[in-house]
């Protein structure tokens, strides 16, 4: 499986981004999809999950109310929609794409930076 994620950009606070992560290749499993984030200062933090049929999302505590994880399975695409950005939120934004579980089903995409200026 192959993740592309694409949407960071520089942005002002208070604006809004989209993160998009396409999977191709062996898309047929049952994976739980997510975005996390990482800056230099901080480990990689996961910032939202969503489940394989939609059913249970969750956020991390600094983004709720602001940023809504969502998924089109006809696409193969996770997306978060990111509102009210803060300059805090400024990090490299990874997909990841795994069966909870079977750690040998976890993919990871390559990152996009997202930069929120005051």
């Amino acid at each position: 499986v192959q993740l592309q994620a694409s949407g960071g950009g520089l942005v002002q606070a208070g604006a809004s981004l989209r993160l998009s992560c396409t999977a191709s290749g062996r898309t047929d499993r049952t994976y739980t999809t997510g975005w996390f984030r990482q800056t230099p200062e901080k480990e990689r933090e996961i910032v939202a999950a969503v489940r394989w049929n939609g059913d249970t999302k969750g956020y991390t505590d600094s983004v709720k109310g602001r940023f809504t994880i969502s998924g089109d399975n006809a696409k193969n695409t996770v997306y978060l929609q990111m509102n009210s950005l803060k300059p805090e939120d400024t990090a490299v934004y990874y997909c990841k794409f795994w069966v909870p579980l079977f750690a040998e089903y976890t993919y990871w995409g390559q990152g996009t930076q997202v930069t929120v200026s005051s």
